[in-house]
């Protein structure tokens, strides 16, 4: 059952053969490259497996030019797919989306700003053909970002890589040529809260990196600001572990053994000393407490936070439009 809410889907587009290379594109607000990204993409899949491909953009909600250019590339050429969500829903799912509609045997996932080379395909396909399952790009260099970005970066992977219950693979992203195979497990796991590249790590099959230097953006700015890179962060985190459960439970017996030591040390005071009971340790011990109380209660909350969103069992995104030359022609 798809966890997506498409439309009835052009005759055109059902009719066509499966190919034998789908190119999933999320894109949001971006105007200025969307052009420059599918000339390269279309070269890049050409020169590796001729016209037996397709691109699936998916218009994440842009609030700029960029979906009336999809439609306009998707009317011009037969090898595109072009797919329209009703609004913003964010960078994992509109990814997931384009993932559910997109039907090639192998599956290249790759951003619209064109820091993750698409020339890189011929070495991904060849090591699929040397039997990998999933080959995904580790950025072996960042170009063209600030020490603060690169910093923090390189932070989030090492904490995650502490944190986690599955072995996620250090600087990388969602840049990954995949099988038919894993896709179709990928697209069983119903989770509404998505760390996609998570997602393939759990997934496990034959895992290879392919090292690479990460480009500046061709054009534009990037999606990615402060609060959504830490909102990633925090799926990535809850999704992946329940470390932060247990850090409850560690700090609730630290709590524990230090309210026996005040208590031992109240008893032994008031037995042995002549002493003036003072509000400072009393509103000390209840700072301590309350602090404690509220570190749990926020942990247990995001949980059960993400237990009550996926009870709701709302689809992940609603695909408004999806637009293909009609005669399915390229041209």
């Amino acid at each position: 059952m798809s966890h997506f809410v498409f439309p009835p889907l052009p005759a055109a587009h059902v009719a066509r053969p499966l190919p034998r290379l789908s190119v999933v594109v999320p894109a949001y607000n971006e105007q200025e490259v969307i052009a420059e990204t599918h000339r390269r993409l279309r070269a890049a899949c050409a020169a590796v497996v001729g016209e037996d491909f397709e691109i699936v953009y998916v218009n994440d909600g842009s609030r700029d030019d960029t979906w009336p250019m999809l439609q306009e590339i998707a009317a011009r050429d037969g090898n595109v797919v072009a797919v329209g969500l009703s609004r913003n829903f964010g960078h994992q799912l509109a990814l997931s989306a384009g993932l559910e509609l997109c039907r090639g045997e192998r599956i290249l996932m790759i951003d619209a700003d064109l820091q993750d080379p698409p020339e890189l395909l011929g070495e991904m396909m060849a090591r699929i053909d040397a039997g990998a399952d999933i080959v995904y790009g580790k950025r072996s260099e960042r170009l063209g970002e600030t020490a603060f970005k690169r910093g923090t970066a390189a932070a989030f992977y090492r904490v995650l890589d502490r944190l986690t219950d599955v072995d996620i693979p250090t600087d990388t992203g969602d840049f990954r040529l995949v099988t038919r195979p894993v896709l179709e497990a990928l697209k069983q796991l119903p989770e509404s809260h998505r760390f996609v590249r998570g997602l393939f790590a759990w997934l496990g099959f034959n895992q290879v990196a392919l090292p690479y230097v990460r480009q500046e953006r061709f054009a534009g700015e990037t999606k990615y600001p402060l609060k959504r890179m830490l909102r990633l962060a925090v799926d990535a985190i809850t999704g992946f572990s329940t470390v932060p459960l247990r850090a409850a439970l560690w700090l609730a017996a630290i709590g524990f053994v230090v309210a026996l030591g005040v208590g031992a040390y109240a008893v032994g005071s008031w037995l042995f000393f002549d002493t003036v009971r003072g509000w400072a340790s009393i509103v000390g011990v209840i700072a301590l407490f309350a602090s404690a109380q509220l570190l749990c209660l926020a942990i247990l909350g995001e949980y059960i936070g993400r237990m009550f969103m996926q009870a709701k069992g709302r689809p992940l995104a609603i695909v408004r439009e999806v637009v293909v030359q009609a005669s399915g022609q390229s041209r």
